[in-house]
C-alpha cells in the first residue's frame, strides 16, 4: 500500500429522503475520478432502483418508468468499490452522500471504510476556499464560477464538485491541503466485491427502450380457433386509459395478456377500435359531443396508435350500434380510494376532496380498494405492487381530478 491515493473520486448521490434511517434509498449516483492535482481522468454514473417510491420527484426529476430499467444498489456494490477504492471519497456535503452510500452497503451485509473523517467536503471547505459563499452547490459554484446546468443530476453535481475540487487545489498549490486525509484513503481496507462492469442506465432510458406497446406484439401468435376472448383485454384497456396516459407498466401488463389470451396485431386493432366506437357512444348518450369530449375521442385513437379518421369512424359506428355496451370503470359512492407518493398540494389534500365527492380514502391496498391514486402511475411503491397484482386502476392525480369533476 502506498502512502498516496490513486486520486480523488467525487460523489452525488440524489436519494428518495433526507435520512437513511427513516428507510430513503439511493435513486442515482455519480462518480467522477480526478488526479491528486484534481484534473478529470473518469466519470460513472447510473440510475438505482431503490425498490419503494422515488420521493419527491419534483426535486430530482427522476421518474419511475426509467428507474423500471435500473439496477439495484446490490447489483452495483461491486462497480462501486471498484470506483472508489484507493481513492479520497470528495462530496459537497460529505455526510450526506457517504451516509447513504454506507447505508445501501451495510443493507446487503457489506462493511466499509466509508467515513466523514476520511474524505473531503468542498462544503466544509468553502469556508477557507470561498469565505464569502453560500453553502449550497450552487452558491459555491457560482461565486467559483463553475457552469452548473441540471442541477440535482447526480453526474452533473458531481461535475461541478469536481470543478471545486480542482479550485481548492490550485488555491492551496503547492502544498496539500489534506495530507492526512491522503494518508488515510490510502490506506483504506475496501472488501473485495465481484462485478464492477455495470452500465451506465441513465435519465430517458425508458423513452429510449420502450417502443409503443403495440410493436410488442407479435403477429405470429397462433389463432386460436375460439373467438376472440375480448372481455378481460378490453376491461384492462379501460382501466389502462383512465388517465389518458399509458404507463410504461401498463403497457407491460397489455401486452402480457394479450399474449396470454393468444392475440395477434389485427386482433388489438379491431379491438381498439371497438373500444373507440364503445368512448364514441358514451360521449353520444345525450345527444350532445362537446369539445372535451371530442378531444379525448382523438386523445385515445392516438394513444392507441389508429389513424386520424378513427373518430370519426367510430362516432358513426356510435350512431347506429343497438348491441349492449361493455361496461366502462366508474367510482361510486363509498369506494375506497388510497393515495401514494408525494403529491403536488400534499396528499391530505386530495383525501380531502376524495371525501367531498363521497369517496373513502383508505390507508392500504387490499381487494376491496377501488382506485389507486399516484404521484407517478409507474411507482415502485409496496402499494402500487399489490394494485398491479389485484388488477385495481392506476391513475394519476390530474386523471383523479378529471374524475372528480
Amino acid at each position: 500500500m502506498t502512502d498516496s491515493p490513486a486520486g480523488y473520486a467525487v460523489i452525488d448521490v440524489e436519494t428518495t429522503g433526507l435520512r437513511p434511517s427513516w428507510h430513503d434509498r439511493i435513486v442515482e449516483v455519480g462518480v467522477v475520478h480526478t488526479d491528486l492535482a484534481g484534473r478529470v481522468t473518469g466519470e460513472w454514473s447510473t440510475l438505482v432502483n431503490p425498490e419503494r417510491d422515488l420521493g419527491p420527484q419534483r426535486v430530482h426529476g427522476i421518474s419511475a418508468a426509467d428507474i423500471r430499467h435500473a439496477p439495484t444498489f446490490k447489483e452495483i456494490a461491486g462497480t462501486m468499490t471498484a470506483l472508489l477504492r484507493g481513492r479520497v471519497p470528495v462530496a459537497h456535503n460529505l455526510s450526506f452522500d457517504t451516509g447513504f452510500l454506507e447505508a445501501e452497503f451495510r443493507r446487503i451485509g457489506m462493511a466499509t471504510p466509508l467515513s466523514p473523517d476520511i474524505g473531503v467536503c468542498t462544503m466544509a471547505e468553502a469556508r477557507r476556499f470561498l469565505p464569502h459563499a453560500p453553502r449550497n452547490l450552487a452558491g459555491c459554484c457560482a461565486v467559483a464560477d463553475i457552469p452548473l446546468h441540471g442541477h440535482h443530476d447526480a453526474l452533473i453535481d458531481a461535475r461541478a464538485a469536481a470543478q471545486l475540487l480542482r479550485h481548492y487545489l490550485d488555491l492551496a498549490r503547492p502544498a496539500s491541503p489534506w495530507p492526512a486525509t491522503l494518508r488515510a484513503a490510502a490506506t483504506a481496507l475496501w472488501p473485495l466485491c465481484g462485478g464492477g462492469d455495470e452500465p451506465w442506465v441513465r435519465r430517458g432510458v425508458s423513452a429510449e427502450r420502450q417502443s409503443h406497446f403495440l410493436a410488442r406484439v407479435l403477429d405470429r401468435v397462433p389463432q386460436s380457433a375460439q373467438a376472440v376472448q375480448a372481455g378481460p383485454y378490453l376491461a384492462l384497456l379501460d382501466q389502462v386509459l383512465l388517465d389518458h396516459h399509458i404507463s410504461a407498466s401498463e403497457a407491460d401488463a397489455l401486452v402480457d395478456l394479450a399474449a396470454t389470451s393468444g392475440l395477434r396485431r389485427a386482433d388489438l386493432d379491431r379491438l381498439h377500435r371497438d373500444y373507440l366506437t364503445e368512448v364514441a357512444r358514451a360521449a353520444l348518450a345525450d345527444g350532445v359531443l362537446t369539445d372535451a369530449e371530442r378531444h379525448e375521442l382523438d386523445l385515445i385513437g392516438a394513444l392507441l396508435h389508429l389513424p386520424a379518421t378513427a373518430t370519426e369512424t367510430a362516432l358513426a359506428e356510435a350512431a347506429t350500434r343497438t348491441s349492449a355496451p361493455h361496461p366502462r370503470f366508474a367510482l361510486r359512492p363509498g369506494d375506497r380510494v388510497v393515495f401514494t407518493g408525494e403529491m403536488p398540494e400534499g396528499r391530505e389534500t386530495w383525501e380531502q376532496r376524495a371525501r367531498a365527492a363521497g369517496y373513502v380514502p383508505h390507508a392500504g391496498v387490499t381487494k376491496q380498494v377501488s382506485l389507486l391514486v399516484a404521484a407517478d402511475p409507474d411507482t415502485l411503491s409496496g402499494k402500487a405492487r399489490k394494485a398491479r397484482a389485484y388488477g385495481i386502476p392506476v391513475v394519476t392525480t390530474e386523471a383523479f381530478a378529471r374524475m372528480l369533476a
